[in-house]
């Protein structure tokens, strides 16, 4: 099975690829498009960077044993894509150590992804990017808009024919409220959820409105300046906060929290050219 991971700077998803019709408590799907296999079990951590090489893997024992599952017997292969440097190299050096009989993709500059890159300097793309895009490509083939919703929120471009054109780059949710909270000192911090009105009839209610309704209005302003130039597109939204705010806005109806990693397991199949088993 293809343990996928994507190291994001807030959160890590983790993901267990294996037989569509694996004996798993969710069976995720994603064999749509391409092959027979699907995310059989995932996980969701923090992004540590002073995690060491050692730590990664007690952690990843630790994961898979909760799910009844022995990390030596269970994993044939690992991919990776990271946003996070540092951790990309403990990653590195965890593989080495522990599973260095195993196949290992670590989705970066010089990878073959398959998708033509059209950024001025493909390099400049970051690997989740690359991810999210040819997982989205793989499941709704045509033009699309993929809305990622995390640290920061990343707005991913790609022509009907499979191109990856650019896109956009706003501070996302998390980064607007640390911000905020720093510099007014008499606002606190606040549970995201959705407010009994857009108008907040306390501090509390008024932060969440600002920020559910304001990001969700960003994502919408940016779409339609984008279809502008685009055309009709089919909307994916995915990342950690893609299920509080899509449902806010008039564009996002596809929410794929899992996209990044069935991208990646695309480009691992890609650079090895075998199945998963």
């Amino acid at each position: 099975m293809l343990l996928a991971m994507d190291v994001g700077n807030t959160e890590t998803l983790i993901g267990l690829f294996g037989q569509a019709d694996l004996d798993a408590p969710e069976a995720m799907g994603f064999a749509r498009a391409s092959g027979e296999h699907g995310l059989a079990y995932h996980w969701r951590t923090s992004t540590v960077v002073e995690r060491t090489p050692d730590e990664h893997a007690i952690m990843l024992t630790q994961l898979l044993d909760l799910e009844g599952l022995d990390l030596k017997s269970t994993v044939t292969e690992i991919a990776i894509c990271s946003s996070a440097p540092a951790v990309t190299t403990q990653l590195r050096r965890m593989a080495k150590r522990w599973f260095s009989d195993l196949e290992l993709t670590v989705l970066g500059p010089g990878t073959k992804s398959g998708m033509p890159i059209l950024y001025e300097n493909p390099r400049e793309v970051g690997a989740d990017r690359v991810a999210d895009a040819i997982g989205a490509y793989d499941l709704y083939p045509g033009a699309l808009i993929v809305v990622d919703l995390g640290t920061a929120t990343v707005f991913d471009v790609i022509s009907a024919n499979g191109e990856y054109l650019g896109g956009a780059i706003a501070p996302g949710v998390a980064i607007s409220l640390e911000a905020l909270y720093t510099h007014a000192a008499a606002l606190r911090s606040v549970e995201l959820v959705r407010p009994r009105s857009v108008i907040g009839r306390s501090t509390v209610e008024s932060i969440q409105s600002g920020v559910l309704y304001g990001f969700a209005a960003q994502v919408d302003g940016i779409i339609d300046r984008i279809l502008d130039e685009l055309g009709e597109a089919t909307i994916i939204g995915t990342g950690g906060l893609a299920s509080l705010i899509a449902p806010h806005t008039k564009h996002v109806r596809i929410i794929e929290p899992w996209l990044t990693l069935h991208g990646l397991r695309i480009v691992h199949e890609r650079n090895h050219r075998k199945e998963i088993t």
